[in-house]
C-alpha cells in the first residue's frame, strides 16, 4: 500500500501533518497512542501499514501526527488535551470532514473521550482500543498510579531513547514480538522517528496527571470499546469501566496479550468495520443537533459592587460597568469564550475547553485592576443541556456556586476542571472541600495559582 501524500493543517501557529487514504462512504480519524507517528516512513514500511490498509478498505481514513511528534511541528513541552482537540478539528476542517468516527488507541483514549463529549456534532461514533479513562489512582479506579508511583516513574529518566529502553517499551506494547530481532529493529527506528527523548519525558509527565473519567457519562454518541484479554498495559477491566459508564456503549473483549494495534490487526479492524458499517447503514451518520454537550462554564462578579456604586453615583457607576463589560468581552473573544448572560455586574460564559476558560478568567481578574475593580471567578466543567444554543442544567448551577465560594481576586475551580487540564502548565492550590448551596455532597475546590 502506498503511503498518503503528506499535507499540513494550520492549527493556531502550528503545522499539523496529515494524510488521507481510502475513499469509503464515511470518514474515520485514527488517533495514535503515545508518541507514535502515523505518517513517518517507518509506519509505512512496517506492521502498521496492514492496519491502515484494512481500515481504508471501508472508509476514508484520516491520519495525522500529533503536534510535537512525527513530521508535525515540534513544540516546547507537550500540549494539553484541549490543544490536541483543536488539532483534530483543524485536520477535519481542512479535509472537509463534517462528521467522522474517532478511533483512539492507548494514550489517545482520554483525548478521544473529551473530543466526543465536547463536540458530539462532529463525532458520528467513538471507538476505543486498549485505553483507559485515567492515569490517576482512585478508590474506584485502581489501575491508575498513586502519587508515590507517579513520582517514582517521573524520576526514571536514565536511558530514555536507548536501544535497551526501546526494547523494554516494546515488551510492554507487544510482548509476543520481543524475541523477533527484525521487529525490535523496526520498532526502534519508528519510535526514534516519532519523537525525541525530551518529548517522551514531557509526555510522561502530562499523562501521569490525566483524568478524563468525568467525561464518560457526557458521551452520547455510539461507542465501541475493545480490549485484549491479556493486555497488561490497559487491562480489560479498564475497558469495562469505560463501557459501563458511557450510555449504550458496547464492550468487546478480544483474545491475545498484545497492547499493540499492529499485531493481528484484522482482529481489531473487523470489529471496527462491523460497528461503523451498522451505524452508516442505519442512516445515523448525518449531522445532528446535540441536546447535551460537555462545556466549561465561567461566572464572574465584581467584589463590593454595591459599595462602589454608592461611592460613584449612578452615572459614573453605569460608565464603569460599560467599561467592565467591554473589557470582559475582549477577553472572551481572545480565549474563544461565548457570552451567555449578564446580570448587573456579573458575567456568565461558556467554553469548549477548561484551560482556555481558566486563562480567560485569570486575564479578566488581572485586567479589571486598571478599572480599580476586583472580581471573583468560578469555573466548572460538566454535561450541559443545550437550549437555543445556550447551556443550562445542573453544571451551570455548580459553576455559579463555585464562583460564590471564591475569595476576592480569586479564580476558583472544581476538581473536574483541574483534572482535565493536565499538561497545560496551570498550577493550583487546594482550597479543601465545601458544600455548595443547593448541590448535594461536598465539592473539592482548587484556587488557580497566578
Amino acid at each position: 500500500m502506498e503511503p498518503p501524500e503528506v499535507r499540513y493543517a494550520q492549527s493556531g501557529d502550528i503545522n499539523v501533518a496529515y494524510g488521507v487514504v481510502g475513499d469509503g462512504p464515511f470518514d474515520l480519524v485514527f488517533v495514535n497512542g503515545w508518541v507514535l507517528s502515523n505518517l513517518a516512513e517507518q509506519a509505512w514500511t512496517g506492521p502498521p501499514v496492514e492496519f491502515f490498509e484494512r481500515l481504508s478498505q471501508s472508509c476514508r481514513l484520516i491520519l495525522f501526527d500529533k503536534r510535537g511528534t512525527g513530521i508535525s511541528d515540534r513544540v516546547s513541552g507537550v500540549p494539553d488535551l484541549e490543544t490536541r482537540m483543536d488539532d483534530v478539528r483543524a485536520v477535519m476542517d481542512v479535509v472537509g470532514s463534517k462528521r467522522a468516527a474517532i478511533v483512539g488507541f492507548s494514550e489517545a483514549g482520554p483525548l478521544s473521550l473529551l473530543f466526543a463529549a465536547t463536540y458530539p456534532e462532529r463525532v458520528a461514533a467513538l471507538v476505543l482500543y486498549g485505553t483507559g479513562a485515567s492515569n490517576v489512582w482512585a478508590e474506584d479506579y485502581p489501575w491508575g498510579l498513586t502519587a508515590e508511583e507517579r513520582a517514582e516513574e517521573l524520576r526514571q529518566t536514565d536511558g530514555v531513547g536507548s536501544p535497551e529502553w526501546l526494547d523494554a517499551v516494546l515488551k510492554v506494547f507487544a510482548p509476543s514480538e520481543t524475541g523477533d530481532e527484525a521487529a525490535k529493529h523496526w520498532w526502534r527506528r519508528w519510535v526514534l522517528a516519532s519523537a525525541s527523548p525530551g518529548t517522551v519525558l514531557a509526555l510522561r509527565r502530562m499523562n501521569s496527571e490525566i483524568d478524563a473519567r468525568h467525561t464518560l457519562e457526557a458521551i452520547h454518541v455510539p461507542t465501541l470499546v475493545l480490549h485484549r484479554s491479556g493486555d497488561e498495559t490497559n487491562p480489560p477491566a479498564e475497558g469495562r469501566y469505560i463501557s459501563d459508564r458511557i450510555p449504550g456503549a458496547e464492550f468487546v473483549e478480544l483474545t491475545g496479550v498484545d497492547h499493540a494495534f499492529w499485531v493481528e490487526p484484522g482482529q481489531i479492524t473487523s470489529e471496527v468495520e462491523r460497528f461503523l458499517r451498522s451505524i452508516w447503514e442505519r442512516g445515523e451518520w448525518e449531522l445532528f443537533e446535540s441536546e447535551r454537550v460537555l462545556a466549561t462554564v465561567l461566572f464572574t462578579d465584581i467584589v463590593g459592587a454595591t459599595a462602589k456604586a454608592v461611592e460613584l453615583g449612578d452615572r459614573a457607576w453605569r460608565d464603569l460597568l460599560e467599561r467592565h463589560h467591554a473589557l470582559i468581552r475582549r477577553q472572551l473573544v481572545r480565549f474563544q469564550g461565548k457570552e451567555l448572560d449578564t446580570a448587573g455586574d456579573g458575567f456568565f460564559a461558556s467554553f469548549d475547553g477548561p484551560a482556555r476558560a481558566i486563562r480567560c478568567a485569570c486575564s479578566i481578574a488581572d485586567a479589571v485592576h486598571e478599572l480599580g475593580l476586583e472580581v471573583r471567578a468560578g469555573l466548572h466543567t460538566g454535561e450541559c443541556e443545550l437550549v437555543d444554543r445556550k447551556v443550562g442544567g445542573i453544571a451551570v448551577h455548580i459553576g455559579a456556586r463555585v464562583a460564590a465560594a471564591a475569595d476576592p481576586g480569586e479564580v476558583l475551580v472544581s476538581q473536574t476542571v483541574r483534572d482535565l487540564v493536565a499538561g497545560s502548565g496551570i498550577q493550583f492550590r487546594e482550597r479543601g472541600s465545601a458544600e455548595l448551596k443547593g448541590i448535594p455532597g461536598r465539592w473539592q475546590l482548587y484556587a488557580v495559582e497566578r
